[in-house]
């Protein structure tokens, strides 16, 4: 109990101890040193322990349950020499830590994706301590950039809200990111100080785990940091993380132009693929028959390929004396040159681009169109707005019956609530609708959670809420995240007739939305027409999930929730 006394006394983190020793991808690590020879060399980052002790015993049981271990963890955990040596030092990393330990006891914890999620309410700055010995640096914090969605991997610095020199405590917001779905606040986990930061205002694709900015506990250790640069393998190490989170296809789509090369799969003549020349076959034979190089022709086939018109308009050309043609897309200008703009991807963009790629390519897309008379749906809504003028509440749109019809319907029918996996199929009990909101930065889908469960009138004030936030960019992770089903309303905003949507995975279906038009039907008796209005709507589905006679039964239910509006008030 003596060395447990002197553990507590020397770290103001051990209360955290016990949460970070339950985190399965969590090591733990401790040096130990006698008196006499406090530190570790320099650069030395192999686990060392003294020569003269051993892994404690039965004794020492009292010694990991002040720390909330347990005596099974000397199997994962490397102790020794705990009764002989009072003077040691301990850090604690995700996924193991290297680096020179010396001194006296810090305890630091990266925090990364899901795992800081879990036990802080709100976005919290990824932080690592970092240690030196002798004539060093002082104690440290490199705050990296956190993974702040599911399917970040990259985040822009909106603007600091802290410049360096100024005093933090835990909660305050340090910067604004721009991650792939909205900007969000990124608040600090531990008080100190601002002592550098690396990324400044407007900083862009900044990889997670990367760091971006200093602390330090101590104020007069702020000058000494003036100069810092992040350690290279830090950062590659922050790099390699992130990048092992995610999808191994999307190295598989960098080189498209490529891939119909039967020898980019050799590494040998990987090098020479930089200087080799592109072109069809009949181009390189009409070319080898006029002695032409093929060095000296720009290519327009697809990919910069040189095909069969590019040889005849060098061959035109030399003819006439002229210098070798340029580009047939250039030739249609008037100046010889083409006026375009070069539009930089957004996050949302990038990331929304990648996700529908997937969606396309690993989903079985089949599409279901019904069309839905809304006479009594407009009737309906027309007596609910009077009733909200009235009041003073919102106005009830079309879209708003919809989404309350979809979730209905999602009730009625379960198996379409549900995502595929490749062990089973995920049904959900909670009926959340996402919503695609268009915007200036791109394509959102805020969430209508438990909608089923909800009134018009309610339903009515989150959508034009959290689109007012998509359209601010302010949304939050909880605002878009944890939906089971999508709705795409392009008719009536746009006066599209109908459409097919990709499924926002891992969902296994979305309902396209088109306009209602006015159309001639059979009356009630012969030769007596009237009129009514009709709204198609498309139900894309996966296969996996929704087989074709599941889908119709949803939109069945779905068309008799339109049709009869009456019902969705019971």
């Amino acid at each position: 109990m003596t060395y447990t006394s002197h553990l507590l006394s020397q770290s103001k983190k051990l209360r955290i101890a016990p949460n970070i020793l339950q985190t399965d991808s969590t090591i733990l690590v401790r040096w130990f040193s006698k008196a006499a020879c406090p530190s570790i060399n320099k650069g030395d980052d192999i686990i060392r322990s003294c020569q003269h002790g051993s892994l404690p015993g039965k004794k020492d049981e009292t010694f990991y349950s002040s720390i909330g271990g347990t005596p099974s963890t000397i199997n994962r955990l490397n102790y020794s020499c705990v009764t002989e040596c009072p003077d040691f030092s301990m850090s604690c990393a995700v996924g193991g830590f290297k680096g020179t330990i010396s001194g006296t006891m810090r305890m630091g914890v990266a925090v990364a994706g899901s795992i800081f999620n879990q036990g802080f309410s709100g976005p919290q700055a990824c932080q690592q301590r970092g240690f030196s010995a002798g004539s060093e640096l002082p104690p440290h914090q490199e705050i990296g950039m956190p993974s702040l969605s599911p399917t970040m991997t990259e985040g822009n610095i909106a603007r600091w809200l802290k410049k360096e020199g100024d005093t933090v405590s835990p909660g305050e917001v340090l910067c604004e990111v721009e991650t792939d779905k909205a900007t969000v606040e990124m608040e600090c986990m531990e008080e100190g100080y601002i002592a550098k930061i690396i990324h400044g205002d407007g900083s862009k694709e900044i990889r997670v785990g990367e760091v971006i900015a200093i602390t330090v506990e101590e104020e007069d250790d702020i000058a000494k940091f003036k100069d810092y640069t992040p350690s290279k393998s830090s950062d590659a190490e922050g790099v390699k993380k992130s990048s092992s989170s995610t999808p191994p296809k999307t190295d598989v789509i960098e080189e498209p132009g490529k891939s119909s090369d039967p020898k980019i799969s050799n590494p040998s003549e990987a090098p020479m693929e930089e200087d080799r020349i592109f072109a069809s076959p009949l181009a390189r034979k009409m070319a080898e028959d006029n002695n032409i190089p093929l060095s000296s022709i720009k290519g327009t086939g697809p990919d910069g390929r040189i095909v069969k018109a590019d040889i005849e308009d060098y061959l035109a050309s030399s003819r006439k004396g002229a210098p070798s043609p340029v580009s047939k897309t250039k030739d249609t200008t008037v100046t010889g040159t083409l006026d375009y703009t070069d539009l930089p991807h957004s996050q949302i963009r990038k990331v929304t681009a990648s996700r529908l790629l997937l969606s396309k390519q690993t989903i079985p897309h089949y599409y279901l169109t019904v069309d839905t008379c809304v006479d009594k749906l407009m009737d309906l809504r027309s007596q609910l707005n009077s009733i909200q003028e009235a009041s003073g509440g919102k106005r009830i749109s079309v879209n708003d019956l919809v989404i309350k019809a979809a979730a209905l319907a999602l009730r009625k029918v379960p198996q379409c609530n549900s995502s595929w996996n490749n062990e089973y199929i995920r049904q959900y009990h909670n009926v959340n609708i996402n919503v695609a909101v268009q915007t200036d930065n791109g394509l959102f889908v805020p969430v209508i959670r438990g909608a089923d469960k909800k009134g018009l009138s309610k339903i009515a004030e989150e959508v034009k809420y959290l689109a007012q936030k998509a359209k601010e960019n302010s949304l939050k992770p909880e605002d878009y995240e944890g939906g089971t089903f999508t709705v795409s309303n392009l008719g009536g905003p746009f006066g599209i007739k109908q459409f097919c949507a990709i499924i926002n995975p891992p969902q296994s279906g979305i309902l396209a939305v088109g306009s209602a038009e006015r159309r001639v039907i059979p009356g009630s008796g012969l030769e007596q027409f009237k009129f009514a209005s009709f709204m198609s709507v498309t139900l894309s589905c996966d296969h996996r999930v929704i087989d074709g006679a599941i889908g119709a039964e949803w939109l069945k239910a779905f068309k008799g929730y339109i049709e009869n509006p009456e019902s969705m008030l019971l």
